[in-house]
C-alpha cells in the first residue's frame, strides 16, 4: 500500500509538473508572439481618411493600434503631412498597410501627381503655387521609383515653363500700367508733366513694341 500510494504521488506530481511545463511553455510562446506582433505592427504604416485629408498613421508598439505619424525631422514631416484629397478617390489607399516607408513613397506619389498636375496647367498663379507645392511634396520621398522619379523631373519641367509664361504676363501688365500712369502724369498739370512727357516720348515706342513681344508670346507662341 505504501508503495502503491508513493506511485500515485509520484504520477500526480510528474503530471502537475508536466501541465506547468506546457502552460509556461504556453505563456512564452503567447509572449513571443505579442512581441513579434508588436515589433510588426510598430513597422507598419496605413492611410486614414479624416475630416478631407489624407493623414499618414503608423504602428504603435503593441499588437494593434495605429497613430499620425508625425517624425521629428522636418523634412519627413513635410513629406508625411495630411494631403487634401480635394475630390481625389482614396480609398483604395486606406485599404492598404505598408511595412517599408518606400512602399508608402510609392503609394502617395500618384495622389501628389494628380493633385498637382491640372494645377500647374492653370493660368491662375494661385493654382499654379498649389501645384507646385504638391511637387515639392512629391520630391521629399525619396522612396519613389525611377519611372516616379522621371515623372516628377518633367512635371517641375512643366512648371517651370508655366511659371516663365505667368511672369511674361506680369512683365506685360507692368508695361503697359507704366505707360498709361506715365500718360496721365503727361496730360496733368503737375510738376512732374514735363518729366513725364520726356519719358514717354523716350520709352513709348520700345514700351509698345515690347508689351507686343510679350503678348505675342504669351498668347500665341505659347501652347
Amino acid at each position: 500500500m505504501n508503495a502503491a500510494g508513493q506511485q500515485g504521488f509520484g504520477y500526480r506530481a510528474k503530471r502537475t509538473f508536466t501541465r506547468l511545463l506546457v502552460f509556461t511553455l504556453i505563456l512564452g510562446l503567447g509572449g513571443v508572439v505579442v512581441f513579434l506582433l508588436s515589433q510588426l505592427n510598430a513597422r507598419t504604416f496605413t492611410l486614414a481618411l479624416m475630416d478631407g485629408q489624407l493623414v499618414v498613421m503608423k504602428g504603435r508598439t503593441a499588437p494593434a493600434g495605429a497613430v499620425p505619424y508625425r517624425p521629428g525631422d522636418p523634412r519627413l514631416a513635410d513629406a508625411y503631412a495630411p494631403i487634401t484629397v480635394e475630390g481625389q478617390d482614396v480609398t483604395a489607399l486606406t485599404q492598404r498597410s505598408f511595412t517599408e516607408r518606400d512602399e508608402l513613397d510609392r503609394a502617395l506619389f500618384p495622389l501628389l501627381e494628380s493633385l498637382a498636375r491640372p494645377r500647374i496647367a492653370s493660368d491662375e498663379p494661385a493654382r499654379v503655387d498649389q501645384g507646385l507645392y504638391y511637387l515639392r511634396r512629391a520630391e521629399k520621398l525619396s522612396g519613389i521609383t525611377e519611372e516616379q522619379r522621371l515623372t516628377l523631373k518633367k512635371l517641375m519641367t512643366d512648371v517651370a515653363y508655366y511659371q516663365a509664361r505667368q511672369k511674361l504676363e506680369d512683365a506685360r501688365r507692368l508695361v503697359s500700367d507704366a505707360l498709361t500712369q506715365l500718360k496721365l502724369a503727361a496730360e496733368s498739370e503737375s510738376r512732374h508733366a514735363r518729366s513725364a512727357n520726356q519719358m514717354l516720348s523716350t520709352v513709348s515706342p520700345s514700351a509698345r513694341d515690347l508689351e507686343e513681344a510679350l503678348r505675342r508670346a504669351v498668347h500665341t507662341l505659347s501652347g
